[in-house]
């Protein structure tokens, strides 16, 4: 029995092929099955060539897959870009109507009958995938009627006899690829990391997203809007970025925990608003989904190459934690703990994804809102409003209270202040302030999250990677052991600040440490150098804005492993 299943859909821009791999993610996630779907698509509304990658399977499933077992090419283009990762005797589906030359594996299907309109050729092709991989009809008339609903009962109608006459055609003419091992009972979720993110600032308490509109981040403040009425979510499209970096520290001096959704290139002018944050000890969450620069870079692409922007962002100095998940479950769980520490920390927090963790789909078992932990509040108790002091400086996190929530004067300012927010130049008072701020970074190393490793003890070889790395290099290890070596992996979730002494030891006990990072000059890697003078002599990096994945990383293993 076949233990994955590896498909990719390619195409054109605006043939629909989004509409395809999202229903059908969700009909195999009903057919019990583990998903990822990743998504590649250029800059552009119209035209170029886009494919979405799927990798099923009877168990989790750790990264992008390599290879392919079946293509479907909605255009000829797909064909050429692709046929070097097709597996052998893998199945290649085109239009009937291209007249290729016969081959092993290549079935023409008649879009041409099946779809009346090139619009209803996306249902045609789900349809016959359908099929092909054992679906059920009535999961994927659900699906379909779920998806076109809005649009009337004439238009659902059409999809569904399209879908109906592509399924027979394929049950008749094309061969059979059926879903791995059994499928069971557990009920899960297909999302992509942007909305287990926006999922878990909904179960934090989010009360206003400021946002001005930067891809691949743009979805979670689309996410906010979506559910604002029903949830209580202000989100305001700002007219620039510093707008809207400036209306969440406002919206946060008023009670309302916030959020900043963006990238780099829209980050980089809200980092005068981050110094803001630390001057004011205003909690704030700032979620960056990178993506590959300068400027505008690959919009559509991926990359971890802003990790040194986020960590220096802002000038001064000051506190700032730094979250970075390495799947979807921890998009979810890292937003709600990057609330609860921005509010313990009074100050930025960061969550610091990819375009490729942001936009793959996965399957996910629903999230336990019961067992999340409650997220830190402010002072509401108004005690003593005459002797408060907003910055108390005989603890590092003051009480923090609200404006017009009762008789204190809470006050906040862009300069210098003292104890109770009123400007000062005293050189004693401005040590004493910074000292304060500064002593926050004890606070954060009290909920710092160790990085989790996986393996051999003592280890020919450890990868170390950070964020959307993780569960690729854990698949690396595993291939690796499974091939006699002594490897293991070390994945970082968390990025700053560091505590050596959860990891420094793993380092030195590893005979030979590849950093394993999505840019060019293996930030993360020199950021761990500074903190504890361990330097990691060999990296493999990728920063051609594709994700990384096992065989990627495998072959660049070679000549380290060799030396060994």
């Amino acid at each position: 029995m076949r233990e994955e299943l590896h498909l990719i859909l390619g195409g054109e821009a605006g043939q629909g092929l989004d509409t395809v791999a999202g229903l059908l993610g969700k009909a195999v996630v009903r057919c019990g099955r583990h998903l990822l779907t990743v998504q590649h698509v250029m800059s552009r509304v119209r035209g170029g060539h886009n494919n979405f990658r799927m990798r099923v399977a009877s168990r989790p499933v750790p990264g992008p897959p390599d290879t392919f077992d079946l293509l479907a090419a909605m255009s000829r283009e797909s064909v050429d870009l692709h046929r070097g990762r097709i597996a052998a005797g893998a199945v290649i589906l085109v239009d009937a109507g291209w007249d290729m030359p016969s081959e092993p594996g290549l079935i023409g299907v008649p879009f041409a009958q099946l779809a009346s309109r090139p619009v209803f050729r996306s249902v045609a092709l789900m349809g016959v995938l359908g099929a092909m991989l054992g679906v059920e009809a009535g999961i994927l008339r659900e699906l379909v009627t779920d998806n076109f609903r809005a649009k009337g009962d004439q238009i659902v109608s059409s999809n569904l006899d399209v879908l109906a006459a592509a399924m027979q055609w394929a049950k008749d003419n094309a061969p059979s690829l059926p879903l791995p091992g059994e499928g069971d009972s557990v009920t899960r979720l297909a999302m992509d990391g942007n909305q287990a993110l926006v999922l878990g600032a909904l179960a934090a308490g989010v009360r206003f997203c400021g946002y001005y509109p930067m891809s691949p981040a743009t979805s979670i403040a689309e996410g906010l809007a979506q559910v604002a009425v029903d949830m209580g979510v202000v989100v305001e499209q700002a007219e620039d970025e510093i707008a809207a970096a400036n209306m969440a520290l406002g919206a946060s001096f008023g009670g309302a925990r916030s959020i900043v959704p963006t990238s780099g290139g829209g980050f980089a002018l809200m980092t005068e608003a981050v110094s803001l944050a630390g001057v004011m000890e205003m909690p704030v969450v700032f979620a960056v989904a990178q993506r590959p620069g300068p400027a505008t870079g690959l919009a559509t692409r991926t990359e971890q190459a802003d990790l040194e922007l986020v960590l220096r962002a802002g000038h001064g100095e000051f506190h700032r934690a730094i979250l970075a998940p390495a799947d979807v479950a921890d998009c979810f769980h890292l937003a709600h703990k990057a609330f609860d520490l921005a509010e313990k920390s009074q100050g930025p927090v960061f969550i610091l994804t990819d375009q490729y963790l942001a936009s793959a789909v996965r399957s996910v078992e629903p999230f336990d809102l019961g067992a999340l932990p409650p997220v830190a509040g402010p002072d509401l108790s108004d005690e003593d409003p005459d002797g408060y002091r907003r910055y108390d400086w005989s603890a590092p996190v003051s009480p923090r209270r609200i404006p017009g929530h009762g008789r204190s004067l809470v006050l906040a300012d862009c300069h210098e202040h003292d104890e109770k927010g009123h400007i000062i130049e005293a050189a004693d008072i401005r040590v004493r302030m910074q000292d304060k701020r500064l002593a926050k970074m004890d606070v954060l190393r009290e909920e710092i999250l160790p990085p989790v490793f996986t393996g051999e003890d003592d280890p020919d070889l450890l990868l170390v990677g950070w964020g959307s790395s993780g569960e690729v290099l854990r698949e690396v290890a595993a291939v690796l052991q499974a091939r006699g070596v002594k490897a293991a992996s070390l994945c970082f979730t968390q990025v700053w600040p560091l505590a050596p002494e959860t990891f420094l030891q793993r380092l030195h006990a590893a005979e030979s440490v590849v950093a394993v990072e999505g840019n060019s000059t293996a930030q993360f890697a020199r950021l761990l150098r500074e903190t504890t003078g361990f330097h990691i002599a060999n990296s493999v990096l990728r920063y051609d804005g594709r994700a990384l994945t096992a065989g990627y990383v495998l072959e660049r293993l070679a000549p380290i492993l060799e030396a060994l």
